[in-house]
């Protein structure tokens, strides 16, 4: 009988253990826009943040084909614990490769579309009393267009401060500094509106036929001159392990933005994870969905929206 007692006791703390102080809903916001609703109980703050993910096929969620983190997902928990309503959506590429119909014609305004229809959307609603974007990576620039539309505090985790040509071509001279001056020719014709065929071919995936389009179409918004027209609180956020966005990159949208303050957190990674080692163990974290995000990370976006 003791033993049985026991048993239930066990059960009824793990139950009370996992238990969360939230609901989930999936949520269609139309026909391109799919995402996951986190909403705290018996919370009077009705504050929402909308997240807004990364370059790629990336899900609400944070990942992408065979790189599974949960990165995204596990920010949005954290916020909703914490009495955040939060939304978090599939890029609407996601939608299409499971349909097996992927636009080739998508631009990188489609992205500014949809973020500007989920901003439309929850004010619609009235629901909220402030809503806030998160913008992670690619997202940073997306969110800080649509953040135009009137919402109350803008966060960027991981965005560059720079146009995407820009970006590239210093990625391109760490890598090899012998393409750079074809690398320059080739976006300089991409700005004035024209395909080009003349690029190193090393560089093939960037400057594919089909991709120009869209590259031109992004290309054209600088992150320094956009943010610097945000007339909202506005945090940025960068890790000191990530290998795609440099802290300087955060540090070039701080000196644009008279309304913002800069977080740099040690250790932390492009996907929010904290590094110990080396850019190995950085580069395998993006497929380690059992890995947590930063605390500090947490700590930092909560403490910025309940001011």
């Amino acid at each position: 009988m003791k033993l049985n007692i026991f048993i239930l006791l066990l059960f009824a703390i793990t139950g009370t253990a996992q238990e969360t102080n939230y609901t989930s809903e999936a949520l269609s916001i139309n026909s391109f826009i799919d995402g996951t609703l986190l909403k705290p109980k018996n919370n009077n703050q009705h504050v929402l943040a909308i997240i807004i993910n990364d370059y790629g096929p990336t899900d609400r969620n944070g990942n992408q084909n065979l790189l599974k983190n949960n990165a995204l997902k596990k920010l949005s928990e954290n916020l909703t614990q914490n009495h955040i309503a939060t939304f978090r959506y599939d890029k609407r590429i996601v939608k299409q490769i499971q349909k097996g119909n992927v636009d080739k014609n998508i631009m990188f305004d489609d992205f500014i579309t949809d973020a500007v229809s989920v901003v439309t959307y929850f004010k619609a609603q009235n629901t909220y009393s402030k809503i806030y974007i998160i913008g992670h990576g690619q997202g940073s620039l997306v969110g800080m267009i649509a953040s135009n539309k009137g919402v109350d505090g803008f966060i960027s985790l991981a965005g560059s401060g720079k146009s995407i040509d820009k970006v590239i071509i210093d990625q391109i001279q760490r890598m090899d500094s012998a393409l750079v001056e074809d690398t320059k020719k080739a976006f300089k014709s991409l700005k004035n509106g024209k395909t080009t065929t003349n690029y190193p071919i090393a560089l093939g995936s960037i400057f594919d036929a089909d991709v120009q389009p869209f590259m031109i179409n992004w290309m054209q918004y600088n992150p320094e001159e956009i943010i610097h027209t945000l007339d909202m609180p506005i945090l940025i956020i960068n890790g000191t392990k990530d290998l795609q966005v440099s802290i300087d990159e955060a540090k070039l949208l701080k000196e644009a933005s008279k309304n913002s303050e800069i977080k740099i957190i040690e250790n932390m990674n492009h996907i929010l994870f904290i590094i110990e080692g080396n850019d190995l163990e950085n580069s395998k974290s993006y497929n380690e969905s059992f890995r947590k995000i930063s605390d500090e990370l947490v700590s930092t976006i909560i403490n910025f929206i309940n001011k």
